[in-house]
């Protein structure tokens, strides 16, 4: 085709978010022209350039225009080009060029979707995670040294596959980091980070739908990386006949984007004459409108300060840092002995060598680039190079005594290099920074992957802060960004020093932040604008998510600052700035961990040499000199590792080990090895010895739980088999169910245990991909019964356990351990096939004769036909003797595992044992999920107890600050209470990455043992198989409990005999020796054998004596602990009558607006806050959690902010807070609150519940909830949800604009004056009935043309705009109407509970008779709403509770209560059923009950409702809006092409009658006009 040909060409460009991508097409869809090439961040720049390129050879063709891709929406709207979602451009490229595809898999740079055509079109694209995109590719390559090609290339050499996390790319690094670290075979791991991105796209994307017929893959990734469509191959058991790989797969996005455009830019031609609409033109014009833009910037993304006012700020913080430098030496001119420190990191490798006065020699400094032991190698030989030697001999002048490793390598260059000593990071890192600040308060160490916080006390560690499971944050990040834009760190920092609005990129999970640096891009903030938004997240990461500060005060005076990434000038700026404080940076900041360990190396030196000289001169000889076992010169020359992979056969785990072998050693003549992967000791070839036999109480209570009960024979099964997956709240009730079938006659048929495979086979029907692992595995293990084909699978559902402490508030199960096994019988597929039934009824599991009547209805009515398939069904008393009998086993086993807890402390007493509560959910105990952590634990010589085998011995003092409601953290309350009791017993909390409850738990049991001078550890856990992390938590509490130890037995010596440090460091040491021998030896043997030292020195008797007290005293394992009670500030009367302003925070504005008259009518000086903004969510994330959610954060941010703004006197000030009781985390919005008010020294405020639920254990004489209150706040409701319905029905629509909100406005304003004056039931008919009509008689245009989009989801989020971030006007802006059902509802799903509640889970009659009661007297309240509606042309009414129950229950039970429960479920289901079938299901990131009310359902809604066009969205501080509004405009471009058919549809059916009506049917070419005519003169 030639430049003037008439028809226009066609111009599709992608701008993705690593690359740009163009593609000019003829009408035959031949692409005539294309580029690819990466913008590296400068997106402008980028597509100017390849514009101008094109234009060269088609400037001047008329051609249609149209952008695509996450980085065009912007450069679309300043050029008024048309813009094609690029989903909606994935799918034109499929249907034009490869039609017979039935799933599209498409990867770009940080972008993954996946479009099914076999059905109804369904498209899928990744929400809040980059992981396992091209970018995460890159980042895995950079790791490796290489790019991506480079991996690719690597990946065809493999061997094996190892299990790197799939969830998150920075849970990957943290994966594939310590596999290089300990020298794994480059090509193995090359090949695995192409599965775990397969993984991540299936698990991630799929979410229940499974990849089934053509496979297309399609983007940059997939077209160029022949391994990674490899391991989609055998994951997904493609054969050559369904793959489908087009040419140009990388173009297809440009391609499908100039084809959809071309067709949307035409028919909008054709349908206006309007000019601005887009149209036909020229790629020359397009150019000059591009140059034309300057340097306009968008404005989704807050800017910040800068992080230096001008040059003379930065000069002053220059010189002041200046000065802060480490005593040096000239290695040159220097002669005796020096100490060598090693650092091997996770990213960079360090090296320092000190002489005898400390003074720095020489130091080395590179980046590991994956190789730790080759760049070990390289800096000891450059070390040897560069010492000095005697000119005349050679001699050597300089000796090394001692050498220390520490970090990631330590393991692998001990063995390797033969180094002297090891020490954990955190003890290396305080060593040096007490040399450079004796008194140092604060250490924060920033290194590539990890974040380290001490706080020291009196020179010991006092606590110790760790990053997580992830990276976030940290040096790495920094750096693959820098790399992203073309520049060197160093040069990354320059730029933003200078940088005059830096961006704010938030303070969560790097990806967030991945994602916002993305969008401030798009928005044309400069280089140096995000480099310095980037300093200051990752410092507000370290502040708010790891050291969770709240006060500048609280890091002290004496702070210094070290890591690589303090080297840079931006971070440590931000440090200051937020911290409040003037920091000590050394100059070798990034080498303070080697500096460090050259210290110990040297103190060890010295301490090597006096024990020498005492042990040799007590047998009267001279003492030889001590050296170093550090590798020769000429042994590193000859240093030639190999590595193999093999199976551990030392247990069932079958550990996959890599083994690194560094040749025979000449002194033992053995070979020295070292062996990763192994999650014991048995695997690195050691043999069991009396450490091993510590005892286990995870071991023991895994036998006790599963190996205790055989199973009957097949003979003796009468009626069958039971399936009983190995999952979730199996770990804490199979011996009840296994005893309870076997009674019955059931044969129990247990899935296998956990592993990789089993959780792989379960992927595809995973409806979440950010429920925790263990809620993810047990999919695995209903595919792993399936397979053992039992009659049925057993896996009830459960709201309540058993209640173990009368004190607590509740006893629920957390939501997704209560109600998933309603999400696997959704989602996964082969259930529906398989003739397995799969059983999962709710069950009053708490009560004991409920639970015998409902079991009897369960399998005798409900499930007859399963149960009864082999045999009779059971009868009432078969059943009644089943549950006894089980009944009374569940006991003897808790008693079991209490009696095993109780016997353990004693053994740690006999033996001077220390023990470690390791503390989580019962299903902690499946190996795969806590990653033999347990074995870890007693590796180091500790014994390991759960936290149900101790729970018993501990009484908490009520009320706690947490509303104690959830079982299985009570119990983790009352281990941490024993825990503070006893001097050989600590805690460390295992956490489940996306675990929200424990968010709140994992403070309130730090709370509970720092309050009594007790360390902290958390060890976050998730598909992550890593165990480095864990290490280095262990072995730093280890260090600081001996530091602990130490300081304790020199405070006592200190007050009995006057002498502490020497002989407590001797008495400890002494001890902790004893221990290790394990010889049964005690503290008082210890001290006995000083004592007769200092007899012999002299001493008096009184010293000998003391000592021996001092002894006694430590040896006594108990201590004092401090209350866990948390006062409470109460609300009185006297502060109601005195006009205390109580705060309220906004959570749905209309509805709460017109509720704050009602409490001021009623004499309580209430202030509602306004909308929430940017400095009440930053609020939010210094005062709580990290992890917590979106509203939490919001309701805790209003609340902060506004008390601490000065505006109030917080003596005469109160807050109020909502509180539902129910199981999810809003019950402990008020506990937050409490937690925040202490940290900000306000704990004299008091914060009053809101709540009609009993058993809340709050009191407040000054404020109550009355009869006529309640009415009045009901008529609000009312008011708020009529006018919020017929402002949202109406404002799309409005002939005159604003003229809706004008008329809101008005009744707004209206009905809060008569709520203050007080609403009668006649009063309110009147308005009701005033409001309907008016908005009736509103004019309106093209009424009900537009799609109907409804907005449904977690409360908080649904109806507040900024924790949706304005979705109502989003939905408007894209031409469409938004529905949002109403708050009412909500109250009604919640009453109504207790009704549906009543027969399944064994509550009330009272209480349902009561609910009933209370419904008919507010749908009598309600009334005229509902006739004012039914009676409206324009509204619906409100749909009847329990009419929305029935359509709820259609999908799943009516006991689903916590979070937003069924209704969530039902409200979709309406929408869709009342023409809103498109759906915006709004929740927080992670939310726990939309895992299963919201996600998990969707899947089955979409089979029985073919047309529901549903998108789940994730919200969060950190979450980028334009990967949020990408997916709903896709949602909506979806409605826009349905109601395109259904009208077409509509319009062909019309003609059809029309065309059948007429009586001149041959004349149908004939104009309207004409047609028209002869009708009318046949009516006539």
């Amino acid at each position: 085709m030639t430049n003037n040909q008439a028809a226009p060409l066609r111009i599709g460009i992608d701008v993705g978010s690593t690359t740009v991508k163009l593609a000019i097409l003829d009408q035959d869809n031949t692409v005539l022209y294309s580029v690819y090439q990466r913008h590296h961040s400068d997106v402008r720049a980028t597509v100017a350039e390849v514009l101008e390129k094109a234009a060269e050879e088609f400037g001047d063709a008329p051609m249609t225009i149209a952008i695509t891709g996450s980085g065009g929406l912007l450069l679309a709207k300043w050029l008024g080009v048309e813009f094609v979602q690029e989903v909606i451009a994935s799918k034109t490229a499929v249907e034009a060029f490869i039609p017979e595809t039935d799933v599209a898999i498409e990867l770009g740079g940080e972008d993954a979707k996946i479009i099914y055509f076999d059905q109804s079109i369904e498209q899928r694209m990744n929400g809040q995670c980059a992981g396992g995109t091209g970018a995460f590719i890159d980042q895995m390559a950079t790791l490796l040294n290489t790019d991506a090609g480079g991996l690719n290339e690597m990946a065809k050499k493999h061997t094996t596959i190892y299990p790197i996390a799939s969830r998150c790319g920075v849970f990957a690094k943290t994966d594939v980091q310590p596999l290089l670290n300990e020298g794994a075979n480059r090509d193995d791991i090359a090949a695995s980070i192409f599965q775990a991105v397969v993984t991540q796209t299936i698990s991630g994307l799929a979410c229940g739908r499974p990849i089934r017929g053509h496979v297309a893959f399609l983007g940059g990734p997939l077209q160029y990386l022949s391994e990674l469509r490899e391991r989609f191959y055998i994951t997904l058991g493609l054969d050559e006949e369904h793959i489908i790989l087009p040419e140009n797969a990388h173009l297809f996005v440009a391609s499908g984007c100039a084809v959809a455009g071309a067709e949307s830019i035409l028919k909008k031609a054709s349908d206006t004459t309007d000019d601005a609409q887009p149209k036909v033109e020229t790629l020359s014009a397009l150019v000059e409108r591009l140059h034309g833009l300057g340097n306009i910037q968008g404005s989704e993304v807050t800017r910040l300060a800068p992080l230096f006012k001008d040059e003379a700020d930065y000069q002053e913080f220059k010189q002041r840092h200046d000065r802060e430098r480490v005593r040096r030496g000239d290695l040159a001119t220097y002669e005796g002995m020096a100490f060598l420190g090693i650092d091997a990191g996770s990213t960079t490798f360090k090296a320092a060598l000190i002489g005898e006065d400390g003074q720095i020699l020489w130091t080395h400094y590179v980046s590991n680039k994956g190789d730790v032991l080759g760049c070990a190698k390289d800096a000891l030989a450059k070390l040897y190079a560069d010492l000095p030697k005697d000119p005349g001999t050679g001699r050597p002048l300089v000796r090394i005594g001692h050498s220390t490793v520490t970090g990631y390598g330590e393991a692998l260059l001990l063995q390797a290099l033969r180094v002297d000593s090891g020490e954990i990071e955190t003890v290396a890192h305080l060593r040096g920074a007490r040399e450079m600040v004796p008194d140092v308060e604060f250490i924060l160490d920033i290194g590539g992957q990890d974040m380290k916080c001490l706080r020291v006390k009196d020179g010991v560690i006092d606590h110790i802060m760790l990053n997580e499971a992830c990276s976030s944050g940290c040096g790495s990040f920094i750096e693959s960004f820098a790399s992203g834009l073309n520049l060197e760190v160093a040069d990354f920092a320059e730029t933003a020093n200078a940088a005059e609005n830096p961006v704010d990129l938030g303070s969560r999970c790097t990806v967030f932040m991945n994602s916002r640096v993305k969008q401030a891009q798009k928005e044309g903030a400069t280089v140096g604008d995000i480099a310095a938004g980037l300093a200051i997240s990752v410092i507000k990461n370290a502040l708010f998510k790891v050291i969770k500060i709240r006060d500048p005060h609280d890091v002290g005076k004496h702070v210094i600052v070290q890591g690589g990434t303090f080297l840079n000038d931006s971070v440590l700026r931000a440090f200051e700035q937020l911290a409040g404080v003037n920091a000590v940076r050394p100059d070798i900041a990034g080498n303070m961990g080697a500096y460090g360990a050259a210290l110990l190396a040297r103190d060890r030196f010295h301490e090597s040499v006096t024990r020498n000289a005492r042990e040799y001169a007590a047998r009267g000889e001279s003492a030889p000199a001590v050296s170093s076992t550090l590798l020769s010169v000429d042994e590193l020359a000859a240093l030639n590792p190999t590595h193999r992979t093999t199976r551990c056969k030392g247990c069932s785990n079958s550990c996959l080990l890599t083994v690194n072998d560094f040749g025979v050693d000449e002194e033992t003549g053995r070979h020295r090895r070292f062996i990763t992967g192994n999650r014991c000791e048995r695997g690195a070839g050691n043999t069991l010895d009396k450490k091993n036999e510590v005892p286990n109480l995870f071991k023991y209570k895994s036998e006790r739980l599963f190996d205790c009960y055989t199973p009957l024979e097949p003979e003796q099964a009468t009626r069958g088999t039971v399936g009983m997956p190995r999952a979730l709240n199996m770990y804490e009730n199979y011996p009840f169910w296994f005893t309870f079938f076997t009674k019955l006659g059931f044969r129990v048929v247990l899935s296998d245990q956990s592993t990789k495979k089993v959780f792989e086979a379960g992927i595809e029907s995973m409806p979440s991909e950010s429920v925790c692992y263990p809620a993810k595995m047990s999919h695995g293990h209903v595919m792993n019964l399936l397979a053992k084909h039992p009659d049925f699978i057993w896996m009830p559902c459960s709201k309540w356990e058993r209640q173990e402490d009368e004190g607590a508030g509740n006893h629920f199960n957390c939501p997704i351990v209560a109600s998933y096994p309603e999400a696997l019988r959704l989602n996964i597929d082969e259930l529906r096939t398989s003739d397995v039934a799969f059983l999962s009824p709710w069950l009053p599991y708490d009560k004991r004769d409920h639970l015998k009547k409902r079991l009897f209805v369960e399998l005798c009515e409900n499930f007859g036909n399963v149960v009864g398939k082999h045999g009779s069904l059971p009868t009432k008393r078969e059943i009644d003797a089943a549950v006894d009998a089980a009944w009374e086993e569940d006991a003897r086993f808790k008693a079991d595992i209490r009696a095993k807890g109780e016997e353990t402390l004693e053994w740690m007493e006999k033996t001077n044992t220390h023990g470690i509560v390791l503390a989580g959910r019962p299903y902690h105990n499946d190996p795969e999920i806590n990653h033999a952590i347990p074995e870890l634990l007693t590796s180091f010589g500790l014994a390991v107890l759960t936290e149900d085998s101790i729970a018993h011995l501990g009484t908490l003092e009520r009320p706690i600050r947490l509303v104690d409601q959830w079982m299985f953290h009570t119990r983790l309350y009352a281990a941490a209470k024993v825990a503070t009791q006893r001097r050989d017993l600590d805690l460390i909390q295992l956490n489940s990455f996306g675990c929200g409850l424990d968010a709140l738990t994992t403070d309130q049991v730090q709370e509970i043992l720092e309050a009594s001078g007790k360390i902290y550890t958390v060890l976050k856990i998730d598909e992550v198989s890593n165990l480095g992390a864990a290490r280095i938590r262990v072995r730093s509490l280890l260090a600081a409990l001996r530091d602990q130890q130490e300081k304790e037995a020199e405070a006592i010596l200190e007050a009995n005999t006057g002498c502490p440090a020497a002989q407590a460091e001797e008495l400890v040491a002494k001890f902790e020796a004893r221990r290790e021998a394990s010889d049964g030896a005690d503290v008082a043997t210890a001290a006995a054998e000083i004592a007769s030292k200092m007899r012999a020195a002299g001493a008096a008797e009184s010293e000998v004596k003391a000592l021996k007290k001092v002894a006694a005293d430590l040896e006594d394992v108990n201590r004092d602990a401090e209350s866990t009670q948390f006062p409470r500030a109460e609300f009185t009367k006297e502060m109601k009558d005195a006009g205390y302003t109580i705060l309220a925070p906004q959570m749905a504005p209309y509805h709460f607006e017109l509720l704050a008259p009602v409490f001021k009518a009623n004499g309580y000086n209430m202030e509602l806050l306004p909308s929430v903004d940017h400095g009440a969510v930053d609020a939010g994330l210094k005062y709580v959690n990290n992890d917590i959610c979106y509203p939490s954060i919001l309701v805790t941010g209003q609340i902060m902010e506004a008390v601490t703004s000065g505006r109030y006197d917080t003596h005469k000030l109160a807050v109020i807070i909502t509180q539902t009781g129910g199981g999810c985390r809003a019950t402990n919005y008020i506990s937050l609150i409490r937690k925040a008010l202490k940290a900000a020294n306000l704990e004299y405020i008091p914060v009053i519940s809101l709540a009609l639920q009993g058993g809340l254990d709050e009191s407040n004489s000054g404020f109550k909830v009355t009869l006529p209150m309640l009415k009045q706040a009901i008529y609000a409701f009312s008011y708020g949800d009529l006018l919020m319905t017929a402002l949202y029905r109406t404002r799309p629509y409005e002939v005159e604009p604003g003229s809706a909100q004008r008329l809101f406005d008005y009744w707004m304003a209206t009905c809060k004056q008569q709520l203050y004056s007080g609403v009668k039931q006649g009063v309110f008919a009147k308005t009701v009935q005033k409001i309907v009509e008016d908005f009736d008689t509103l004019p309106l245009q093209g009424e009900g043309t537009k799609p109907r989009v409804g907005v449904v989801g977690e409360i908080l989020v649904k109806f507040h705009p900024t924790a949706n971030n304005q979705v109502v006007d989003v939905i408007e802006a894209e031409g469409c109407e938004a529905v949002v059902p109403g708050l009412i509802e909500f109250f009604l799903f919640g009453i109504a509970g207790r009704i549906f509640q009543k027969d399944p889970l064994g509550r009330s009659s009272k209480g349902a008779f009561g609910a009933k009661m209370i419904l008919g007297l507010l749908k009598t309240m309600r009334k005229p709403v509902i006739d004012a509606m039914e009676k409206s042309t324009r509204f619906e009414a409100p749909t009847d509770i329990f009419t929305l129950a029935g359509y709820g229950e259609e999908i799943l039970s009516l006991c689903n209560s916590m979070g937003e429960g069924w209704l969530l479920t039902a409200e979709m289901v309406e929408l869709v059923r009342h023409g809103a079938p498109n759906v915006v299901c709004a929740q927080p990131f992670a939310c726990l009950p939309n895992h299963v009310v919201g996600r998990a359902v969707i899947k089955e809604i979409r089979r029985r409702y073919p047309t529901a066009n549903i998108v789940a969205v994730d919200y969060d501080p950190g979450s980028s809006e334009v990967n949020q509004l990408n997916r709903i405009k896709l949602m909506i471009s979806v409605a826009k092409a349905n109601l395109s058919e259904k009208e077409a549809e509509a319009k062909g059916q019309r003609d059809a009658r029309l065309d059948a009506a007429s009586p001149h049917a041959v004349q149908q070419d004939m104009g309207d006009f004409e047609l028209d005519v002869e009708t009318e003169k046949v009516e006539k």
